[in-house]
Order: structure tokens, then sequence, then C-alpha cells
């Protein structure tokens, strides 16, 4: 392992934010987190979140809304961290169609104050999270980092390129170290509640229909959390290197390389929670893509490692944690 280095990870009340933030404090490491905490989903599950994950952990997660300049910066100086995990973002396809103002703020405004931050307190890598959603409707699978992204089908899928480029021009133009990483529909214990898996779940044991679109022929690369985090670790102490004319900026896919049809995911989830669904067939919906299918090469390459939880291996663990959490 490295040495113990003051780490910075944004968004540590959310998903993915709270099991790396946990993980890397496990790890020896000095992390502080940061959150805003808003109410996209009910703001109890991130509550419960710091309490069972980051504070056992000896985490603290100040309340910060990076799109807030000075607040960010104000943390920075406070913090002083070496290493950033930004995780902070606002999430989700189909709400960008609703509340596009909160994606623009978030995901841009604040990436931008993130970038600036990283630049004026040297940070010795940035690591931050795009999305599997650049990839757009592109019709030609697995998805390799290397393909054409620029016809996004969504507000937030832009955004997420938006962050690349931005993310790119600031490792050219000041030198230091960003990679992005493309998630591939994360699933598993404290998940997202607006996430299908979280939903499904609370429909079917309530005996309540479940929207299934496009006849549930749609694909998605079902990615296990503990699976995103070891990747996550892994990237994070391995920058892109100095070399001559060449930018210290990479792009990595961080998927199952395995997907499912979401009929077969809905019959798997049904096996796991030992009842049947009531399904509600519905035409494809905006901004929603056919498949997403992960290229993993790159990310075996670079850091020798693979995600490959199964995906009922990956939802069992999620059925025991959502029944002790519900009680």
């Amino acid at each position: 392992m490295s040495a113990p280095q003051t780490i910075l990870v944004t968004g540590a009340a959310g998903f993915v934010g709270s099991h790396v933030a946990a993980r890397l404090a496990a790890m020896g490491h000095r992390v502080v987190g940061c959150d805003n905490f808003n109410d996209y989903y009910d703001p109890q599950l991130k509550t419960d979140r710091v309490a069972a994950l980051l504070a056992p952990a000896g985490v603290e997660c100040e309340r910060i809304d990076i799109a807030d300049g000075a607040q960010l910066r104000a943390l920075f100086e406070r913090v002083r961290p070496q290493l950033v995990v930004h995780l902070a973002a606002q999430a989700g396809v189909r709400y960008s169609l609703q509340n596009p103002e909160a994606y623009i703020q978030s995901n841009l405004v604040g990436f931008g104050n993130i970038l600036e931050a990283c630049r004026h307190h040297k940070v010795e890598h940035l690591l931050y999270a795009s999305s599997s959603s650049v990839y757009g409707s592109n019709a030609k699978v697995p998805f390799s980092e290397d393909d054409r992204v620029d016809e996004p089908v969504s507000l937030y899928a832009a955004t997420k390129k938006a962050n690349e480029l931005m993310a790119h021009s600031y490792s050219h133009l000041y030198g230091f170290p960003a990679t992005g990483l493309r998630f591939f529909t994360v699933y598993g214990p404290w998940g997202r509640p607006d996430m299908a898996y979280f939903s499904f779940t609370e429909k079917i044991l309530r005996g309540e229909k479940i929207p299934v679109f496009a006849e549930g022929k749609l694909t998605r690369d079902f990615t296990y959390i503990d699976d995103i985090v070891e990747g996550v670790v892994r990237l994070l102490f391995k920058p892109q290197p100095e070399a001559a004319g060449k930018v210290r900026h990479a792009v990595f896919n961080i998927g199952n390389n395995q997907p499912v049809m979401v009929l077969d995911f809905v019959r798997t989830l049904e096996r796991v929670l030992e009842t049947q669904a009531v399904l509600d067939f519905q035409p494809m919906q905006a901004g929603d893509v056919p498949a997403t299918h992960a290229d993993t090469s790159r990310l075996q390459e670079w850091v020798g490692y693979k995600p490959a939880t199964p995906l009922e291996t990956g939802l069992t663990r999620y059925r025991d944690w959502y029944r002790g959490w519900r009680g």
C-alpha cells in the first residue's frame, strides 16, 4: 500500500462515494468527505450511509455545495488534500429532462470549481466520475474508450462528456493528472432509490407494477459496488505518468463486461426476492439507450483488474442489506 495520504472524497454521502471513502479510510488514509445532502432522493438515506459507513471509519462528511466556489475553496484550504476523488454530481438520466438546471449547476459549474481548486492546491491526482451514458446510442458493442462520444442523448450524458473535456484541458494546461471513470449501471447495498434495481425491489415486495421499458429488451452492464470501489482505489494510486508531449489525462470504463437484458434482470431479482413481479410494459423513454456494454481491456492492462461479481451474487448481497435496512 502507498504511504498514508490526505484524500478528499466529494459526494461522500452518496452511493459510490460512501463506499469509496470508507474503503480508503480502512486502508489507513486520512479521508475527508463532503456532500450537499440534497433532496433528489430521501436525504435520510444519505444520513444513514454516513452513520453506517463513514462514522465507523472515522470519516467526517461536511455539508458543502460544490457549485458554491467560496465554500469549496474554504474546504480545500482546511483539508489541503493530496488526492481528490470527485463523485459529487447530479445523477439520473430521466431527471435531467425535468430539471436541467440542477445538472448545469452541479455537473458543470461544480466541476469547474473542483478543477480550479485542484489547480491552485497542486493536487497530485484528480479522479472523477464520468458515466457510460456518454456512449449514447452507439451501435458498436462493447463500448471502447476510443469510440466517438459526441452525440449524447441526455443532458446528463452531455455534462459527463463535458467533464472529460474540461479535465483534459486542465491536465494539458496545468500538468496535473486527472482520470475519468465511466461507470456502468452500479448496484448493491446502500444504493440509490431512483435506480431500477432498488425501485423494482420496493414495488415487487409491495405487489405494485414495475415499469419495464422497450419490452424489457434493453440491456445493461450491471456492475456490483465492490467491483467499482476496487477499480476506483487501484486507479487513484496509479495516475498517468509524466511523458514528453503527453497529456496526463485518461478515461477508463468500469463495467462487468457481462450485459444482461432487463427482463432477465427482473427474473433474477424475482428469484432472489422469492416474489413474482407484476410487469407494466412501456415504450422506450426519451434519453434512454438500447444497450450498455463495457470493454474493460484498458482497465485490465493499466491496473490488472476486471469486475467479475455475478449478478445473482450481487443481488443476493443487496437483498440481505435491504431487509436489514428496512427492518
